[in-house]
């Protein structure tokens, strides 16, 4: 079966299992039950999904018929896993991108390398946006590079596996999001966190060679 666009669980489902992969490598592959609450998770998703286990169930048939899931034997419990980066046909670090614009909606090139960091870790902002542009060239695309919304200092990417993405009538504001200041957030607190560090190492540095 050709690879067709997804539905939007079809693509969180793949998603999930991505990220579960790199985050719980302990409890990876999934379970159903454990692959339906990941879809269903409340934090770092956009939008929040309410999918019962007979939808997931239904989403990994689908997504096994394109190749994208498999099921994993040997065990009492059925699991599954992901053929993301062959089933698309992409590398791993293109796959982390694609993973996360699936799990949350348009992102920035910073936003991604910073999201991303558990899956892929990116040198660099063009390091990302390298791999965004090969994803937008591809025949077909799976991104592409959105208008940049009144107001916002850079532009967002989205995937389309899932299809074309709705875009704001011209002249008309793009929603608000909350995305942009939890990137500068969680960059503040990465920040602060290595002011710590650094200043921990300045004082035991300063007691070995016997400064005050």
């Amino acid at each position: 079966m050709a690879l067709r666009t997804l539905s939007a669980l079809e693509a969180r489902v793949l998603a999930v299992l991505v990220e579960k992969e790199s985050t719980v490598p302990d409890s990876y592959p999934l379970s159903l039950n454990a692959l339906t609450l990941g879809c269903n998770q409340k934090t770092a998703r956009e939008p929040v999904m309410a999918a019962s286990e007979a939808d997931v169930l239904a989403a990994l048939e689908e997504l096994k018929a394109m190749h994208l899931v498999s099921t994993v034997s040997g065990s009492r419990v059925v699991r599954f896993e992901h053929n993301g980066a062959r089933g698309l046909g992409v590398p791993g670090a293109a796959l982390a991108l694609l993973t996360l614009l699936m799990l949350r909606g348009p992102q920035t090139a910073a936003e991604l390398r910073l999201n991303t960091e558990r899956l892929h870790r990116f040198a660099d902002i063009s390091s990302v946006e390298g791999f965004l542009e090969e994803l937008a060239e591809r025949q077909p695309a799976y991104a592409v590079k959105l208008p940049r919304a009144p107001g916002a200092r850079e532009p967002r990417w989205a995937h389309l596996l899932c299809g074309e993405v709705a875009l704001p009538a011209p002249g008309q504001a793009a929603p608000p999001r909350d995305d942009e200041l939890a990137f500068l957030r969680a960059e503040q607190q990465r920040l602060s966190s290595e002011v710590e560090q650094l200043k921990a190492l300045v004082q035991r540095m300063a007691a070995e060679l016997g400064i005050s």
